[in-house]
Formats: structure tokens, C-alpha cells, sequence
């Protein structure tokens, strides 16, 4: 699995229309083009915000990177030409460990 981590650090004033933005339109749209298995929107805080986004493989990343990217990054500075600043990252699963719940034990 490959995460595809986006990290945005957001003025005050811009925060709450950003947060609306990402959840009504920006993610259902990239979770739309197929290349994500999963997307998480998290807020640590009142002004930054991470969304992860899941590839099942570096070939579904790459697709999404290569046919889809420039037109999201585009529609995001129309809607946050100043304000709202991303880091991006890649990151290469390399185990998971998952808890068994209790009843699975016995």
C-alpha cells in the first residue's frame, strides 16, 4: 500500500470555508478517479489539516499523479489562491500489525 499525504496549513480566516471545500468537494471528486482505495481528512488543530490518501499500489499513485494532479492542484488555487499552504509526501507501507479484539483470543 502507498499513502499519498497532504499536509495544509491554513489561515483562520480561510479555515472553515477550506475545511467545506475538501470534505463536500475536492476529496469526493479525487476519490471519484479510482486511483485511491481510501482517503482520511484529519484536522490537528484549528488551521491544519492532513488528508491521506491510500493507493492500493505505486502504479495507482502514479496514474493519479500523471492524469489527474495538475487539474485538482489547478481548482484548489482558484478556490485558495493565498492563505492555505500544502507539503506533500509519499509513504511506502512496510508492515502493519492489527490488533485481534478480545473475542478473537478465545
Amino acid at each position: 500500500m502507498v499513502s499519498y499525504e497532504v499536509n495544509v496549513d491554513v489561515e483562520a480566516r480561510l479555515a472553515e470555508a477550506f475545511d467545506r471545500y475538501m470534505r463536500e468537494q475536492h476529496i469526493p471528486e479525487i476519490l471519484a478517479t479510482g486511483c485511491f482505495i481510501t482517503i482520511e481528512f484529519q484536522r490537528a488543530s484549528p488551521t491544519r489539516f492532513r488528508s491521506c490518501y491510500r493507493a492500493a499500489a505505486q502504479l495507482d499513485l502514479d496514474r493519479y499523479l500523471a492524469e489527474h494532479t495538475a487539474r485538482f492542484r489547478e481548482d484548489f488555487l482558484r478556490h485558495f489562491p493565498e492563505g492555505a499552504i500544502p507539503s506533500r509526501e509519499v509513504w511506502l507501507l512496510r508492515e502493519a500489525w492489527v490488533s485481534r479484539s478480545p473475542q478473537e483470543a478465545d
